[in-house]
């Protein structure tokens, strides 16, 4: 059958085998137009605040589909919501949930069953009703890559109403308090270099070092530490090498310095 919301199975650097589930429409609609997006730029009519809402239920043909390609995965490790903008502005996220909960639980796995993840942007976890459905999820990647306005803004470039980056953090640290002790939380934060001479990248020292505290107080279950993988949005933005990465990740552990807290780079 036609595929219309999964793609994949694939390898992914943090998840191992994936299998992508896609809640929105086959345009990208996104908060954010973040200067490394690997999925382009987000244009105008695609960029939107934090407050609106899109109405995508599940089809019969989600079940059916996710059901013809799980079969035959029973070593998937992954079966995860994201990818093609910010999932949590569908307010039937939910639904797809649910749906996948019910086809993973009838079939058999080699090992373990594949952890059901969500990958978000966190521009709506200041909201109670999107926290109340992000939590829900086994595995929750929450994207926070910068630590000071000035990144943010440059770094993630928001739609205009969406809430200051104190805001933000805030609602992060709320989730993770909110999620089942069985759920866990993943930082996101992807780390880029510039080749514009005025154009600072989140590579900076000021940012690392605050974003370190910053995660500190959030208290994840895991930060994961990563670059540019594909062509970004912008063409002046390039990756950091594994060398910086590994840097990255020695800075993080000296500042946050809990064992709870596992930290890697990809």
């Amino acid at each position: 059958m036609p595929r219309e919301y999964t793609y994949g199975p694939f390898q992914s650097r943090r998840l191992k085998l994936s299998l992508g589930v896609d809640v929105l429409s086959k345009i990208k609609i996104c908060t954010y137009n973040c200067a490394y997006c690997e999925l382009g730029i987000t244009s105008k009519d695609q960029l939107v605040s934090p407050e609106y809402r899109i109405s995508i239920k599940p089809t019969i043909n989600f079940q059916k589909e996710l059901h013809s390609i799980l079969k035959y995965v029973p070593h998937l490790n992954s079966i995860t919501f994201g990818y093609n903008g910010e999932p949590t502005l569908n307010i039937n996220l939910l639904d797809f949930l649910k749906i996948a909960i019910k086809v993973r639980n009838r079939l058999k796995w080699t090992k373990s069953k594949p952890k059901l993840t969500l990958f978000t942007n966190s521009s709506k976890l200041y909201l109670d009703e999107v926290r109340e459905r992000v939590k829900q999820f086994e595995l929750v990647l929450a994207k926070l890559d910068v630590a000071t306005e000035e990144d943010f803004k440059r770094t993630n470039c928001p739609h205009k109403d969406t809430p200051n980056l104190k805001t933000i953090i805030d609602s992060i640290i709320k989730l993770k308090k909110e999620m089942p002790i069985d759920h866990k939380l993943a930082i996101q934060c992807l780390i880029y270099n510039s080749y514009r001479k005025d154009f600072i990248p989140n590579n900076n020292p000021e940012n690392i070092t605050k974003l370190a505290y910053v995660i500190k107080k959030i208290k994840p279950d895991f930060v994961q530490i990563y670059s540019v993988a594909r062509i970004p949005a912008q063409y002046y933005v390039f990756a950091i090498d594994e060398d910086r990465k590994k840097e990255i990740m020695e800075k993080f552990k000296q500042i946050i310095n809990d064992d709870n807290v596992e930290i890697n780079y990809f």
